[in-house]
């Protein structure tokens, strides 16, 4: 039962927005860990009588697989690099318009009433002694989802991958990972600060050292299919802006200097 409500949240299509009386705003594929920060954003750009992006979170492996296989998405934000590798290695998008304008913090968290402390993570911090007798620690599915390819980098810098594997609760995204934790089925997750700090059902124990996993950043382009579309470049360059930086902020990304 528990797998298959995962699965029905996860693949649940999460689309905002609405067309616009007329022309149809742009459709964004992005990381679920933007979900919040991107409906803040969106609706900054309806204030300014723009057409209403319509948005599509998910895992950014989910996403782009959609791509390929004919999606119509007009922009992508991915939450690594490598998925957008994937998409601009198939000319699903315009390579001139990729810009990396994010970046986020890998965290440990537990259920907002769990009894465990604050604590710095090193090499020594041992994960399952922290997760107790058979509990298991949520992410994101180490083979594909970015959130779960960061927490296998950190495991494998601590050197506790063989032991932590078997104890993963392996989610489709971020957010149903981070669900999982604020249910309390499990006692640990390994989820991006953002999202651990957007919920108030989780506790953040500590943040993982930056050294223990590849930079995660945020890279946004535009589909191929939307080159010509005025509004998709609009859209995009508003969203990689000078404008939105307060408001990635305000969620808790990192916004480097141009």
């Amino acid at each position: 039962m528990q797998r298959r409500v995962l699965l029905a949240a996860a693949t649940l299509p999460l689309l905002s927005g609405a067309r616009a009386q007329g022309t149809p705003g742009p459709t964004v594929f992005a990381a679920a860990s933007l979900t919040d920060a991107m409906r803040a954003l969106a609706e900054a750009w309806r204030g300014q009588g723009r057409p209403a992006p319509r948005f599509s979170f998910a895992a950014s492996s989910a996403l782009a697989r959609q791509m390929e296989q004919g999606a119509p998405a007009d922009l992508f934000a991915s939450a690594d690099e490598p998925w957008m590798d994937y998409v601009q290695q198939r000319g699903l998008i315009v390579e001139a318009t990729r810009r990396s304008v994010l970046a986020n913090r890998l965290v440990l968290v537990a259920p907002a009433d769990s009894r465990l402390a604050p604590l710095e993570i090193t090499a020594q911090t041992d994960l399952l002694a922290l997760a107790g007798e058979g509990g298991r620690i949520a992410t994101g599915d180490p083979s594909n989802v970015p959130v779960g390819q960061y927490a296998r980098a950190a495991l494998g810098w601590m050197g506790q991958w063989e032991r932590v594997a078997p104890r993963l609760a392996r989610a489709d995204n971020v957010r149903s990972a981070l669900l999982l934790v604020e249910r309390g089925e499990a006692p640990l997750g390994i989820v991006y600060a953002t999202d651990a700090a957007a919920s108030r059902g989780v506790k953040t124990l500590g943040t993982f050292p930056a050294g223990s996993h590849p930079p995660i950043t945020y890279p946004f382009a535009l589909a191929r299919r939307a080159e010509g579309d005025a509004t998709a470049r609009d859209f995009l360059a508003f969203l990689t802006g000078e404008a939105a930086a307060p408001v990635y902020r305000r969620f808790g990304f990192a916004v480097p200097a141009p």
